[in-house]
């Protein structure tokens, strides 16, 4: 592995993307998104390449990490000097998953290890998403005083039920059983499977980029319709109108589920739990497009709704900068958010036609 943060070759038919910055687990930096989207372009636009394919690499090697999101110590460090590239970080990643969701080809993801935040926004746009026994999937942003943003508002609204209000309010970790049953993967393969079948597509004869998609779906094990663990109290509980009566009524529950699930909530972010909520219900009824408009409007309300207070910033330093894990949020209870403060979040500071993701259709 060479130290590129960004592997691409063309091996057979088949454009190869290894995501190759592996001491952060591939989190995505703007350099890495900017080369994500020009090959992606690139290759969606040649005709020796029938599909394109997309893994990440662990210290031995390639596999055993996907991407764990965008690099939040670049967003922290870029957002306290103000870097404009904090900027132009969200509105470039944001493009890249749009595109993901519209290439004209199959776009095979391997989602083998950690597949958080960012790492979503690259995969779930595929047109093939692979897990393995070892996936560790999440949308963890409400700990971080932010939102399931790079179209998590679009793919989390489409889970079934309520799971989606449940994956983006808690940001709790899913492994493949649960993915699967959630849709937000396709099939499962072994991870013992993953470097033969990877190898295979590199030397293998497709007649389009069809058959490459049907021929790697065939080396796995196909979903079944199992429910996901938990479906019941889930859809119950988070489908209840506010964030406050879902605590509310998990609180007032006796079970152990219950219990757990009201104290996760309760370390969250108050106002990005109430934000998060709202982002979700509004999202079942966008496009892609629309929703990562919206989610671009949120990500610049969470830079500077609010000179010198914001969640995101408090977040961050309280994970990954300072690691004392006590994040003083503002408010600090749940019940102290008003509905003025949410409303604030959804008003675009762009004009229509002037908005950064205006050209996304």
């Amino acid at each position: 592995m060479s130290d590129q943060e960004v592997l691409t070759e063309i091996r057979g038919q088949v454009g190869c993307i290894t995501l190759n910055r592996s001491k952060a687990l591939n989190a995505l930096s703007l350099g890495m998104v900017r080369t994500l989207h020009a090959t992606l372009t690139a290759w969606n636009q040649d005709p020796k390449v029938l599909a394109i394919a997309i893994r990440g690499s662990n210290k031995e090697g390639p596999f055993g990490a996907f991407c764990a999101g965008g690099d939040i110590r670049f967003l922290h460090q870029a957002a306290t000097q103000g870097d404009p590239r904090v900027e132009d970080f969200f509105t470039e990643e944001y493009i890249l998953n749009h595109l993901t969701h519209h290439l004209a080809k199959p776009y095979i993801a391997f989602m083998d290890g950690v597949v958080m935040g960012g790492g979503m926004g690259i995969s779930q746009g595929a047109s093939l998403r692979v897990v393995t026994e070892r996936t560790k999937m999440a949308m963890p942003e409400t700990g971080i005083g932010l939102f399931p943003d790079v179209g998590g508002g679009w793919f989390l609204s489409r889970c079934p039920g309520h799971a989606g209000e449940w994956l983006a309010l808690t940001g709790e970790t899913i492994a493949a059983a649960d993915a699967l049953a959630f849709k937000l993967a396709d099939v499962l393969l072994p991870s013992d499977k993953l470097a033969a079948v990877w190898d295979g597509l590199g030397t293998q004869s497709f007649a389009d980029g069809a058959a490459v998609q049907a021929w790697l779906a065939s080396q796995g094990i196909a979903a079944d319709e199992s429910p996901a663990s938990a479906r019941a109290q889930i859809d119950h509980y988070f489908s209840l109108p506010s964030v406050p009566t879902i605590v509310a009524a998990l609180e007032a529950a006796q079970g152990e589920w219950e219990r757990a699930t009201a104290a996760l909530l309760r370390q969250r972010s108050p106002l990005m739990l109430h934000v998060v909520l709202e982002q979700i219900r509004r999202a079942r009824t966008m496009t892609i497009a629309q929703d990562l408009r919206m989610e671009r409007d949120l990500v610049r309300h969470c830079l500077h709704l609010r000179p010198g207070q914001s969640e995101m910033l408090e977040g961050i330093r309280a994970l990954a900068i300072d690691k004392d894990k006590t994040p003083r949020w503002n408010p600090p209870r749940i019940e102290d958010v008003t509905p003025e403060l949410v409303e604030a979040f959804f008003a675009s500071p762009w004009p229509a036609d002037l908005h950064p993701l205006a050209r996304l259709a």
